[in-house]
């Protein structure tokens, strides 16, 4: 009895040791892999997402992993893979395969030449998200190495058409293939993630988004020659639509989720900030506190209140044309307890013309995740044991991401990020000269397997 517990303790310290080395090698594959996936454009539009689910699919074969992959429409490519487990509510990694376009004129360095210099991968996509798409895939990778059998499914899953609303890729699947999704109880996804504020290294868990609505307004008038001007044309009307909505300010206040998010980070505010954010409750009654945290954190601005941004203003092809119709769009985003509908009809009445319609582009359902959740919980122990000292707030974005898809489906969604980036960074993402430190990919890779282990394995 003895040699057999002492043969069983000498296995288990072996297989320990042997999963620490398989973590130590994909953690220092994760920069490398990067390279070569941002090399792999999938700029959306038009996205051709199934070359970066040609990219995956042979890393796959080549560790001898099962994957199946499904075109939502020609070139719009997703891809998802299994490890098997126990009965518990499996959890899906989450990641999109699309970019957002770049323009080569004002990056220094090609942002599909995926370069590694200066401690940093660059490239298009580099944190927003082939970065983290790719420290997920090495953690699933390695989970499966080590040949241990969880306790619960874990399914890779990279999705097409994320950064045009999800409709060719995660809201595809949902619609067209839910078997990937029976039995989930939880998804990590973009969203979250740290960076440093003074001395200290803060942690968001993103729990919930603002709503993004989009919508085109049309205004109809008289078509005509431009040298005889009307009284009322469909220009002057989308104009004056325009600026009505320009110059409204929704009324401001705090959802729960936001209020915990201001708490969580109020003690790493300016000196002026600081006991403001902890009342926020009351602080966005002042207006003066509100035009001034616009001008310093428009971010956080928006998480306080609905929101209208005028971005496309579409009139005659001609110049001596007075058109029939002229068209501008809105990308609103609304707080997660607004009704959709009531807020397209309070922006009738701002607008107050008959002679302009109101056309619904895209809008999603609100969802909130509680952090009240276990794996809310093991998140900010195994965020503590990488980053002593650092602290874990929930957060909440002004962007979307795929999650809605998901929590509208009950699935716990959190938006998890193992990287601890710059606030300098940060600029890169849907910018120029997007990058993201080797040590971030190698640290990040050993953090998420290390998450996924004491989830699923022990």
């Amino acid at each position: 009895m003895y040699h057999r517990s002492l043969t069983v303790a000498f296995a288990f310290v072996f297989l320990l040791i042997s999963s620490q080395l398989r973590a130590s090698e994909y953690a220092q594959q994760a920069a490398q892999r990067l390279s070569d996936y941002i090399q792999v454009n999938t700029t959306n539009p038009p996205g051709n997402e199934t070359r970066g689910a040609e990219f995956i699919a042979a890393i796959f074969d080549a560790e001898g992993i099962d994957y199946e992959t499904a075109e939502s429409a020609p070139g719009r490519g997703n891809i998802w893979a299994r490890i098997e487990g126990g009965n518990k509510p499996a959890l899906v990694l989450l990641n999109h395969m699309d970019v957002v376009p770049a323009d080569m004129r004002y990056w220094a360095a090609n942002p599909y030449g995926g370069a590694i210099k200066d401690g940093h991968v660059y490239g298009r996509g580099a944190l927003d998200m082939k970065g983290l798409g790719i420290v997920q895939l090495q953690a699933f990778l390695a989970i499966h190495a080590s040949g241990r059998k969880p306790d619960r499914d874990i399914v890779f899953v990279a999705t097409a058409d994320e950064e045009a609303g999800g409709a060719f890729g995660a809201g595809w699947l949902v619609e067209n293939r839910p078997d990937i999704f029976d039995n989930v109880g939880f998804l990590l996804n973009e969203g979250g993630g740290g960076t440093t504020l003074g001395d200290d290294t803060v942690f968001s868990v993103e729990v919930t988004q603002k709503v993004p609505l989009w919508l085109r307004l049309i205004a109809h008038g008289n078509p005509g020659h431009g040298s005889a001007p009307q009284m009322e044309t469909s220009v002057t009307r989308i104009l004056r639509a325009g600026d009505r909505l320009a110059r409204t300010e929704f009324p401001a206040r705090v959802i729960p989720a936001v209020q915990a998010m201001f708490e969580g980070v109020a003690p790493y505010q300016r000196a002026e900030l600081t006991a403001r954010y902890a009342d926020i409750g009351n602080a966005v009654n002042d207006a003066e506190f509100m035009n001034y945290l616009q001008l310093v954190n428009p971010g956080h601005h928006a998480l306080l209140r609905n929101t209208c941004s005028l971005t496309t203003l579409q009139g005659s092809s001609k110049i001596n044309v007075v058109p029939t119709e002229a068209i501008l769009e809105l990308d609103c985003r609304l707080l997660p307890d607004q009704d959709p509908d009531q807020f397209i009809e309070e922006l009738a009445l701002i607008i107050n013309d008959p002679n302009v319609d109101i056309e619904k582009i895209m809008g999603f359902t609100p969802a909130v995740t509680s952090s009240d959740n276990p794996l809310y919980r093991l998140i900010e122990k195994v965020y503590a044991e990488h980053y002593p000292g650092s602290w874990v707030v929930p957060g909440v974005t002004t962007g979307f991401t795929d999650s809605h898809f998901f929590r509208d489906l009950g699935i716990a969604s959190f938006g998890f990020g193992p990287f601890v980036v710059p606030p300098e960074d940060r600029r890169g993402v849907h910018g120029n000269n997007e990058r993201v430190s080797v040590a971030n990919m190698e640290k990040g890779t050993l953090l998420m397997i290390d998450l996924l282990e004491q989830f699923t394995l022990e």
